[in-house]
């Protein structure tokens, strides 16, 4: 049975989407910029057999509040005041992109508290160049526009404890790349991986959005990691 639920941290009122048996191992899936919790349907279907798979709408996205300041720490924060209050202590934890981020800066801070992390093309915590977001557009958006702006600049211009934070991560980490098609720099994903303690690194040659592209590559790959089998 899947359920929907609000969790408030703080001001901030962050809508999960909760599924899998109640007795098993947690797993918490990270969305990307513009986008949602149910971005990870089909993985959720995956996976909700085996885990208790919680999706978070991050602040500023679908049916979480929009409060107008927007930062990875304070997505970082939100995340953990929703594990606190789920009563997630450990939990194998799942980011995509800018999920990925608020994904590694949680495991850096808390190392105790993820059993496994998985990076899915996440840009790397180094300062470069950003293309500034276009106008935008009409109409009503499924996220606040102004995300996108804060989480723009912070790409351009990243916090430098960020990167060397990454050596903090005790967390057996996979990093799945999405290969020449995507727009992150893979080199850089590369050296991500080599700064990461135990960090896998496989590419899935199919651009940014792996798990929506190429489905049954990217739930083999991960099942493979969280089973301790190669997954190269």
């Amino acid at each position: 049975m899947t359920e929907r639920i609000d969790v408030t941290v703080g001001n901030v009122r962050l809508a999960c989407t909760i599924s899998g048996p109640a007795d098993a191992p947690p797993m918490v899936l990270l969305h990307a910029l513009g986008e949602q919790g149910s971005d990870w349907y089909a993985v959720r279907e995956e996976f909700e057999g085996s885990f208790r798979v919680v999706a978070i709408d991050l602040r500023g996205h679908g049916a979480s509040s929009w409060p107008g300041s927007y930062s990875f720490e304070l997505m970082r924060d939100d995340v953990l005041g929703v594990l606190d209050q789920l009563g997630l202590e450990r939990s194998i934890l799942v980011g995509h992109s800018m999920g990925g981020a608020v994904a590694y800066l949680l495991a850096e801070g808390h190392p105790d508290r993820f059993e496994r992390l998985i990076l899915e093309d996440t840009p790397p915590p180094v300062p470069r160049d950003q293309a500034p977001p276009r106008s935008r557009p009409e109409g009503a958006l499924p996220f606040d526009w102004q995300a996108l702006v804060s989480v723009n600049d912070e790409l351009r211009d990243p916090d430098s404890s960020w990167w060397e934070g990454l050596a903090r991560i005790s967390a057996p980490t996979l990093m799945v790349a999405g290969g020449s098609a995507s727009h992150i720099p893979q080199d850089l994903l590369a050296d991500v991986a080599g700064r990461i303690p135990n960090c896998a690194l496989v590419t899935i040659d199919v651009g940014h959005h792996v798990h929506r592209y190429a489905l049954a590559e990217f739930v083999r790959a991960v099942r493979a990691f969280l089973q301790g089998s190669d997954v190269g």
